[in-house]
């Protein structure tokens, strides 16, 4: 089956998935659906842009007895980007189901409001382990009536160091209920972690998206290149970046410092780039997220682990630093690149020692080695290059009633900038970004700051 219209799923949800156009089903969905229909344990391997969560969205709300205001399932996520995403896709599946709450409970938020939010019940709970587990123990959430459970991204949990707090939230849940678990990758901790809280569970695995024809996988030699083995992958990334001028382009790097090293050679050298990994704060990593899926920022440098969970369609380009410590890992980074039919262009750099790492991948992967010289230094006589679009924060979202629609009605009013002019909007609870052409960042800038929305001030500020 791969129609949604095949499946025996409530006629509230079949209308939704109609009016979202969601016609034919994405593979993890056609092969994880029916199966979770039937209420049975499943674990499942997809990656990020898999459909994933409306795989199990769906199934989480055609089981739902919204008659019933108790939370009833709870998905636990292992960022607050992911939960907010999430939660957002669930609320969009179920618009057609009357009274439905669904409540999100992430780390970096307050407190206060979230037990304010549970004292009036939910039937959904999206959530972090770690704020889960500060309302598990101050009995602020109750899990009595739970029917399901899902762990969506459960690999990168583990890594994150969750094993203590999923450990603690499995001794609240009832002993029966159906539990679902999603991971792209299925390392000895998943498998058990599956083997204490799954019951007889049945395996699903989406087939790789992304085929050869979409993705040109090429392989750079650095050894040439003058001074130490960190200088001479910085000149590297330096020259293929130059040479190709991407949008967008995703650096992997294999540790902490390697990112912000990167980040600050390549922003020095006039490049548009920024950093992202684990020791970043809530802030700076929504505001490298949220900069490089506007296009305003043009490189994001970033660890296996921080960039999970990305959802950013349009990437033209994945440069891998080194070789990935793990053959599935290197799957997952070039996976970024080639997605929705796009052509991609994923480059690998290794040294010399790294030869036995290649015929790694030759062997697990039955990948074609394609080694290429690196492009000519000539391309960095260029210099770096700039985005074309700049976001603009407002200090006001979703508790202040500001829409998208609002954000766009101020910045093109009395003869402003063109809509076609305006990018990505994305409102949070108490703040709003949004995407302009480079060009006219400082007239969108004034046009907030000196005008009004839903008749109040705001105050703007370039990121």
């Amino acid at each position: 089956m791969t129609d949604f219209a095949q499946l025996a799923l409530k006629p509230e949800l079949i209308e939704t998935l109609d009016s979202l156009n969601y016609k034919q089903m994405t593979d993890i969905q056609a092969r994880a659906l029916p199966v979770i229909m039937e209420g049975k344990d499943v674990i499942a391997k997809a990656k990020t842009g898999s459909g994933k969560t409306a795989a199990f969205g769906l199934g989480v709300l055609q089981k739902l007895d919204v008659k019933r205001f108790r939370i009833q399932a709870l998905v636990l996520c292992p960022t607050r980007e992911l939960g907010e995403q999430v939660a957002s896709e669930m609320r969009k599946l179920a618009r057609g189901i009357h009274n439905i709450k669904i409540l999100t409970l992430c780390g970096g938020a307050p407190l206060g409001p979230q037990i304010g939010s549970l004292e009036h019940g939910a039937h959904i709970v999206v959530g972090t382990p770690g704020r889960i587990i500060e309302h598990l123990h101050k009995r602020t959430l109750q899990l009595d009536h739970l029917t399901q459970f899902v762990l969506d991204e459960a690999d990168r949990m583990l890594d994150m160091g969750f094993q203590e707090s999923l450990d603690a939230i499995i001794e609240y849940l009832p002993a029966k209920k159906q539990t679902l678990l999603f991971s792209a990758t299925f390392p000895d901790s998943i498998e058990s972690i599956a083997g204490r809280v799954l019951e007889k569970p049945v395996r699903v695995e989406a087939k790789e998206q992304h085929s050869e024809q979409t993705i040109t996988q090429i392989f750079y030699g650095i050894d040439h290149l003058a001074g130490n083995g960190e200088a001479q992958r910085i000149s590297a990334v330096q020259i293929l970046l130059a040479k190709a001028r991407p949008t967008s382009a995703v650096v992997f790097c294999n540790t902490k410092r390697e990112t912000e090293q990167l980040a600050n050679a390549l922003i020095a050298e006039g490049f548009s780039a920024c950093a992202l990994h684990g020791d970043l704060d809530q802030r700076a990593r929504e505001h490298a997220l949220v900069r490089f899926a506007n296009q305003s920022v043009s490189v994001l440098v970033a660890t296996d682990v921080a960039a999970r969970g990305l959802d950013i369609e349009a990437v033209d380009m994945v440069i891998n630093y080194q070789i990935a410590r793990d053959s599935e890992v290197h799957v997952h980074r070039v996976g970024r690149t080639g997605r929705a039919g796009r052509h991609g262009v994923a480059s690998t750099l290794y040294s010399e020692k790294e030869d036995y790492k290649l015929q790694r991948l030759e062997d697990s992967h039955q990948l074609v080695i394609d080694k290429q010289p690196l492009p000519d230094s000539a391309a960095l006589k260029q210099g770096g290059y700039k985005p074309p679009m700049a976001t603009i924060q407002i200090d006001g979202g979703k508790k202040q009633k500001v829409r998208p629609g609002d954000i766009v009605g101020a910045l093109t009013n009395q003869e402003g900038i063109a809509g076609d002019d305006i990018g990505k909007i994305t409102v949070l609870d108490n703040c709003a970004f949004f995407a302009v052409k480079s060009k006219l960042a400082k007239e969108a800038l004034a046009k907030i700051n000196q005008g009004k929305l839903k008749g109040r001030s705001f105050r703007a500020r370039l990121l």
